[in-house]
């Protein structure tokens, strides 16, 4: 199992963080150096780490939940303060080989200086990685689908994904997000996957969730498809733990969908309003289905009538290639967050082709947004929480 791999160069990272944290302490102040402060504040420090863990482990209970909202914002604050950290301890390694290693800069007042810094500076980082992943903003595009549709002009369009409803995402930030799709009017809200955080148990007030969503207006309603996390597991840091194989998905789940008025699009396609077909995709990394397979884009277009627009919805902004060549004129996608934390943002450019915003594939748009909310650490930073709208022209011959 990964996670038990990486468990000790976790607890290794954090003895590291702890004893540096000390050496600051001490150094801050000499009456500091005792036994008991030192044990004091190493079982606090460990308390904040395996704070995770404890969560994972705890049956439910308003303490368990508790700590598990507190372990959301932990692995945000651990990637800033041992990127500062690292970054403080390479840069005195290298200063002690010039001739500022004779100065005031590793005398104990340098060593509280920096570890001022290291302090300040990550705290800041995580300050408003909090405070900006809790702000929604909306980003819009045009595009023309050389196809036209018998009395249709323009079609508006909301994509939103990756709300990860859940113990960090609640009422509040839905409240705000179905605030900012109203705004834009909309003719159709896509919703492509990840709506919930991996399980029912943790949302709040679900009555309220889903009247919130029923509050959202619009011609053709809300069509959605299941993501990765729209499973039953149980999830520690970042790790799913299942022992039986692909798991189905969850029964109240699709309750849950149903009495909010998300109609869901499971490997299946519907004709909207005699003039454009939306097509869902199951998840590739997690189908629900009992034998994990999910069906072809091919498959999935069979006997469609291509002289209309095909609008996909998959999670997953993959097989662009594949659903371009069966006559998808947009794929509406999610699941990168954008990479959601710097420097994380860098990797999701190695690994997705289009990682977020709109390129052209094969005569095909691939529309990708960073997400509504967060997954892990309740953090952004270098990127946005958003939603996209999207007018899409029709234009060409008649078909």
């Amino acid at each position: 199992m990964l996670f038990l791999l990486m468990l000790p160069g976790y607890l290794l990272v954090n003895l590291y963080i702890s004893f540096r944290l000390l050496h600051w302490f001490r150094s801050l102040w000499k009456k500091l150096e005792g036994r008991i402060f030192s044990v004091t504040v190493t079982v606090l420090y460990f308390a904040l780490a395996l704070s995770p863990v404890l969560a994972f482990v705890l049956p439910r209970s308003g303490f368990s939940i508790a700590v598990r909202r507190l372990s959301t914002y932990w692995m945000g604050i651990l990637l800033y303060f041992l990127s500062m950290l690292l970054i403080a301890d390479l840069l005195r390694l290298a200063v002690r080989r010039t001739r500022l290693k004779d100065t005031g800069l590793f005398s104990r007042l340098g060593t509280v200086s920096v570890g001022g810094a290291v302090f300040v500076c990550a705290g800041l980082l995580c300050l408003y990685g909090a405070i900006h992943a809790r702000q929604i903003k909306t980003t819009e595009y045009e595009l023309t689908v050389n196809k036209q549709v018998s009395g249709m002009e323009e079609l508006n369009a909301v994509l939103i994904a990756d709300t990860h409803m859940g113990y960090a995402i609640g009422r509040d930030h839905i409240a705000q997000m179905v605030e900012k799709i109203n705004a834009c009017h909309p003719d159709i809200v896509i919703f492509a996957g990840d709506i919930f955080d991996n399980s029912t148990e943790g949302l709040d007030y679900p009555d309220e969730l889903a009247e919130l969503f029923r509050s959202i207006d619009s011609k053709y309603g809300v069509w959605a498809t299941y993501g990765n996390h729209d499973i039953d597991e149980q999830i520690l840091m970042g790790f799913t733990f299942n022992w039986g194989g692909s798991p189905p998905n969850d029964s109240r789940m699709r309750a849950f969908c149903e009495k909010a008025g998300i109609n869901l699009l499971c490997d299946e396609s519907v004709l909207i309003g005699d003039s454009f077909y939306l097509v869902g995709r199951r998840d590739g990394m997690k189908p629900g289905t009992e034998d994990g397979s999910r069906k072809s884009p091919a498959e999935l277009t069979e006997g469609l009538d291509k002289s209309k627009p095909v609008f996909f919805i998959a999670h997953e902004p993959g097989e662009l290639s594949e659903t371009a060549a069966v006559g998808a004129d947009i794929d509406f996608s999610g699941h990168t967050h954008d990479g959601q934390l710097f420097p994380l943002t860098v990797i999701t450019d190695i690994i997705w082709e289009n990682p977020c915003g709109v390129i052209k594939k094969d005569g095909m748009y691939s529309v990708v947004t960073s997400g509504v909310g967060i997954f892990g650490p309740f953090m952004r930073v270098g990127t946005d929480a958003e939603i996209c709208n999207i007018r899409i022209r029709f234009e060409g011959a008649e078909g």
